[in-house]
């Protein structure tokens, strides 16, 4: 996978060129900054945090596959009414120039229709009727609380097992993109143990890109981030502290170094989310050495 423009030279940089990156479909007013930084073909993920934003999202997905980069839409199950209309936007989103998806549950509270779960529209075989050839599934490191507080982590793991095996009889290709933590402990851990489970599907971890710790901490609340978020809240009890820039060089350099000195683990790669904006991103990763 192509990715950011990093210095080169060292395996925190060489790592940091595996990245892919999150938006938003408003965000694709930044196109111009995205092609300047980003190499093309690199993935960049197209969020649907509101149900209403599926057409900014298709018209996001058109002109970043013009831009030359390799969309991937997010489909949320609990943003689908029904089968009829998922296999509208998916072949809304595949016509707009993606084979590639981020099919997952969704954080809403509560479906809009009859799906809430990835699972159950992977089933519908509507993907790769529509040319989807990969499919990306959620991970969780930390746990996903509103899952694991009700059935525990086994429920997770059971789950992704069931999304590798469909993937596997259906002949698409697959990956796992994690939710955001902070410190590369808890992903060699996890990861490990999904080997163990006979989970084989390359993982790219979710990493915060720099921004202040009040934003850190706004976005760890929203998305239920486990333990390791704990540094940041640790942070925010300072009030002085919160206006302070948190960088995650600590954390992707662990992270390269599971990557090239673990291959067995299947650490393939960063997914950034540009929480402090882009800019604060793109001077980060050209300071990496």
């Amino acid at each position: 996978m192509n990715a950011p423009i990093t210095a080169a030279g060292s395996s925190t940089a060489s790592f940091l060129r595996l990245s892919s990156i999150e938006i938003t479909p408003k965000q694709v007013e930044k196109l111009a900054l995205l092609k300047e930084k980003l190499v093309p073909g690199c993935r960049v993920f197209v969020a649907l945090i509101d149900a209403g934003d599926l057409g900014a999202q298709i018209e996001a997905v058109k002109q970043l596959k013009a831009a030359g980069f390799q969309p991937v839409p997010h489909v949320p199950a609990r943003f689908v009414k029904d089968e009829a209309d998922l296999r509208a936007r998916i072949k809304a989103l595949a016509e707009a120039g993606s084979d590639t998806m981020l099919v997952l549950g969704g954080g809403a509270p509560e479906p809009i229709g009859q799906y809430d779960a990835a699972i159950q529209l992977l089933n519908t075989g509507v993907f790769q009727a529509n040319g989807v050839k990969t499919i990306g599934i959620a991970g969780h490191p930390e746990g996903n609380p509103d899952i694991t507080k009700v059935h525990g982590e086994a429920v997770l793991v059971k789950a992704l097992k069931e999304k590798q095996a469909y993937l596997k009889a259906n002949g698409l290709d697959g990956f796992i993109a994690t939710q955001f933590l902070f410190e590369a402990g808890p992903v060699t851990e996890w990861a490990r143990g999904l080997r163990a489970e006979g989970i084989e599907l390359p993982i790219y971890v979710g990493i915060p890109g720099p921004a202040t710790i009040k934003t850190l901490v706004k976005y760890a609340a929203m998305c239920g981030v486990g333990n390791s978020a704990r540094f940041i809240r640790k942070q925010a009890l300072n009030i002085t502290k919160l206006l302070t820039v948190n960088t995650p060089d600590d954390f992707v350099a662990g992270l390269a170094q599971v990557h090239y000195g673990q291959p067995d683990l299947g650490i393939a790669g960063p997914h950034l989310y540009p929480f402090g904006g882009f800019d604060k991103l793109f001077d980060w990763l050209a300071t990496v050495k």
